[in-house]
């Protein structure tokens, strides 16, 4: 596995909201503004590439407004509160300032960043690449297989397939099944009444899938199976609001194929502007020397990091991380008929 180039997919909105309530309000801007989820996500990413060497990637942020899943369900997500006041202006920034340090960034509309993920997951893994996904989501956990693996850097989770069933107790590929039957409450998908992880755990180890248990709800006695078969109407709309597209047409994102996955140099002008207004001060240092040198060394690949450094207004300067050299073996363009890229990856 370890020979096969590797695509990194990090669920940054999910990074964004760990790193706001990880460090609150420590840190702020010259004019006051906070700064603490900036800082914070821009430290994890660091540390995540330093951990997870790496031939292609993408930071992917949910896009502003309702998507599909909406049209679906008008209730979907309704109770979730808005975005706090203090993280909506660094939920703005941030995008940009994550593509000026060289990743990748991808923000696409109507659909949610799990969906994006999916479909690079799922298209990466066919076409022969070693596929991280860096998330808390609990949802991610359907996309995992033989060559799909889910990380969480806040916890130092790994699951893979037999992670998954330990963890939750079901297969990846019954993932879906289950978070139908208990719900969501963060999302607000209904689920059937009742129906803890364990019972759905149950239920799926005796009947296989979410079609078998609507199949046998006659059968299950009790309060619980009351509730089940009246749940049964909704169930395959909570199985569809659960579901990860794996299908996003990435043309337009993608314009280079698989190539415009890959890293480029920081933008040590533009960062040394955006680090200054946000009082970023060691970071401003750095880039300042770096774009007076014309230097392509990159302040992002440095292998020393924590979360906790972020809470001081300076940070101490650290070894940067060396790039690994291309894998020889890796050719993009022509590819062998058998790695031909997906539809997202083709001009």
């Amino acid at each position: 596995m370890s020979n096969r180039p590797t695509l990194l997919l990090v669920d940054g909105s999910s990074y964004l909201y760990r790193a706001y309530h990880a460090m609150g309000q420590n840190l702020t801007a010259p004019d006051g503004a906070p700064t603490g989820a900036l800082y914070g996500v821009l430290n994890m990413l660091r540390r995540l590439r330093s951990e997870y060497p790496h031939d292609y990637c993408a930071v992917v942020f949910d896009a502003k407004g309702k998507n599909f899943r909406h049209q679906m369900f008008e209730e979907y997500k309704a109770t979730r509160p808005p975005m706090p006041d203090d993280l909506r202006p660094q939920a703005e920034a941030l995008p940009d300032l994550v593509r000026l340090t060289g990743w990748p960034v991808l923000v696409i509309g109507q659909v949610e960043a799990d969906d994006v993920i999916g479909t690079l997951a799922k298209q990466g893994a066919e076409h022969g690449l070693r596929v991280i996904v860096s998330t808390g989501d609990k949802d991610m956990a359907q996309l995992v297989d033989e060559r799909v693996t889910l990380v969480n850097t806040m916890s130092g989770e790994t699951l893979d397939i037999e992670g998954v069933k330990a963890k939750f107790g079901v297969r990846p590929d019954q993932i879906r099944d289950y978070l139908a039957l208990i719900g969501d409450k963060v999302d607000n998908v209904p689920g059937v009444e009742k129906c803890g992880p364990k019972t759905a755990v149950k239920w799926l180890e005796a009947y296989g899938s979410l079609q078998g248990v609507m199949e046998h709800a006659p059968e299950i006695k009790g309060k619980v199976g009351e509730n089940l078969q009246a749940a049964l109407p909704q169930l395959p709309l909570s199985y569809d609001l659960v579901t990860i597209k794996t299908d996003v047409d990435l043309h337009t994102e993608l314009s280079d194929g698989i190539e415009s996955l890959r890293r480029t140099a920081p933008k040590w002008a533009q960062l040394a502007v955006d680090f200054k207004r946000w009082g970023f001060r060691t970071w401003l240092k750095e880039a300042e020397s770096n774009m007076n040198t014309g230097s392509t060394d990159d302040l992002f690949g440095s292998d020393s990091i924590g979360e906790q450094a972020a809470l001081n207004a300076e940070i101490p300067s650290e070894n940067e991380l060396k790039k690994p050299p291309p894998l020889k073996n890796w050719i993009i363009k022509p590819l062998p008929p058998k790695l031909s890229l997906p539809p997202c990856w083709t001009n």
